[in-house]
């Protein structure tokens, strides 16, 4: 709802869907503002967009960088093995022309020990002492005295008898093809590949001469190598590096997944307890046995946190219900006064006397439930350099009007301390009243301040009716009373309370020295504050 304003004497406002009546007053010199509503519907929940589980994000990141890597793997192994291969194709090309050269240079029969006369017999000669492999294939082609002018006869002239072929038959004889024999020989190319039905032929040529020039016919060496076995023996490896590679990527995706499973599930452990979690119930914790990482760690992290908030929630519904019944009492008090008083005058001012006296207590316990909250807070403290004798001799002076008590000032700390001087003299005074409290007038109570084994002592002793030890923690909780008194006498039960959050606020405690019959001791305990924490 919001309303239209401020408006000016003269003007006004009218609300169009208001009922006729409804009019300004002119007359009356005021002018009648109408507030205008202004409907608007429920607000829509914020969109809850889909979320990819991290565990599916690790899984599919460590999937792909595993597939790049073996695509390279792959792509790596087929230029390897392919290169090997042409490199062996290579090798065996030129052995088998070098082997040839060697022969022909020598230019002598070795069976007749008779130089070669003629090309033909010397392209048979060497073929006979060849043993080509399988993949090979070795034949000669020599121009005959009918060849065309400049060059040999063609092979598909209708005559093979320039044809020489090694002894052992070949996968595929290309010298008795004459479709095949011709792309050779015609070619201008030294080496070359020749498709063919058994599949690709690395080929290479030699143009052969009698040696020395002497005359004769020339023809030509040819050498060919069926690499078809070699590229079926490339892809059948390929095909097993490919089948490994996807076994493997299958393996290292789902380790991916488990691992990433394991590791997150304190992650996931994480987010379904702070989703349970809620004020009435924090007693949920993630179980991180056994874990060592960052996530494990940000479970215990996260443990902590809970300890804490649950130890936070538990004392603040103590307090609060602590604080309401302390604090009910008095209201019932003076309720119940108030309700009775009658119209003596006598009576009356007795009612206000003691509606008062419970109204200033409960005004005592407001004061000192406000002094513990802000003891949480982290300037609840601001230490300075003080000197401990000048300390210690102003809080003998002031709690010497606490009581008709005996006060002896047993020791005097000489030396300088970093600690808050307000608070600490706020929990000695305390500390004395709760000792002039629970001892009658007369009694002695000692107090003083050293300094031992790098920490401050302040105390407070008196010879009262001591305190069982099975009560000395107990002492220090909120609201808690000593045995022994009434409720009139026994206060808010805030003080030790205090004087133990005063202490720890400077990182230091309270100790407590007891027995029924034997009187008390309590000693504030600081350490010297660091340097940095200085209060300007």
């Amino acid at each position: 709802m919001t309303t239209e304003g401020p408006r000016g004497p003269d003007d006004t406002t009218q609300d169009l869907g208001a009922h006729p009546a409804a009019t300004p007053d002119r007359a009356s010199g005021h002018t009648l503002l109408y507030p205008t509503v202004l409907m608007r519907e429920p607000m829509p929940e914020p969109p809850r967009h889909r979320r990819v589980p991290a565990r599916l994000v690790i899984t599919v990141w460590v999937a792909s960088l595993m597939g790049f890597v073996l695509v390279l793997v792959n792509l790596i192994t087929w230029s390897a093995l392919t290169a090997r291969d042409d490199e062996q194709v290579d090798q065996s090309l030129s052995q088998e022309i070098g082997e040839f050269q060697e022969f022909a240079a020598v230019g002598v029969d070795p069976g007749t020990g008779e130089p070669f006369t003629d090309v033909g017999e010397l392209i048979r000669v060497h073929l006979a002492h060849q043993y080509p492999a399988d993949h090979e294939i070795l034949f000669g082609w020599v121009d005959e005295a009918s060849a065309v002018p400049g060059g040999g006869s063609a092979p598909g002239s209708g005559t093979d008898s320039g044809r020489l072929r090694q002894g052992a038959e070949p996968r595929l004889d290309l010298s008795a093809d004459p479709e095949a024999a011709g792309q050779i020989l015609d070619s201008p190319d030294a080496r070359g590949t020749l498709e063919t039905e058994e599949g690709p032929v690395q080929w290479e040529k030699i143009r052969v001469r009698l040696p020395d020039g002497r005359d004769g016919s020339a023809g030509w060496f040819v050498i060919g190598y069926f690499t078809a076995e070699d590229r079926e023996a490339v892809a059948s490896t390929m095909f097993t590096v490919m089948l490994v590679s996807l076994l493997g990527l299958a393996c290292a995706a789902t380790a991916a997944w488990w691992v990433a499973g394991r590791i997150l599930l304190p992650a996931l452990q994480v987010r379904r307890a702070a989703a349970q979690i809620t004020e009435e119930d924090l007693t949920r914790r993630i179980d991180v046995s056994g874990g060592r990482d960052d996530i494990a760690a940000l479970a215990e992290q996260f443990n902590s946190m809970l300890d804490r908030l649950e130890g936070a929630f538990t004392e603040q519904r103590r307090f609060v219900d602590d604080a309401g019944h302390e604090l009910r009492t008095p209201i019932t008090i003076v309720r119940g006064h108030l309700e009775l008083m009658g119209d003596d005058p006598e009576e009356r001012r007795e009612v206000v006397r003691l509606v008062t006296d419970e109204l200033d207590r409960m005004g005592r316990i407001v004061e000192d439930l406000l002094l513990l909250a802000k003891a949480q807070q982290p300037h609840f403290v601001r230490p300075s350099t003080v000197s401990l004798a000048e300390l210690t001799s102003d809080i003998d002076a002031k709690v010497r009007g606490l009581g008709d008590r005996e006060w002896h000032l047993e020791a005097i700390g000489d030396t300088s301390w970093r600690l808050d001087p307000q608070r600490i003299t706020q929990a000695m005074v305390q500390l004395a009243a709760n000792a002039v409290h629970h001892t009658r007038s007369g009694s002695t109570i000692h107090l003083g301040s050293a300094v031992r084994q790098g920490t401050a002592l302040f105390w407070v002793t008196d010879d009262g009716p001591g305190i069982p030890h099975t009560e000395h923690g107990r002492v220090f909780q909120r609201f808690s009373r000593g045995n022994g008194t009434t409720r009139a006498e026994r206060g808010a039960g805030l003080g030790l309370a205090i004087v133990r959050a005063i202490a720890e606020a400077h990182h230091g405690r309270v100790d407590l020295r007891s027995a029924p019959g034997a009187g008390s001791t309590f000693t504030l305990v600081v350490p010297d504050a660091p340097s940095g924490k200085e209060d300007v």
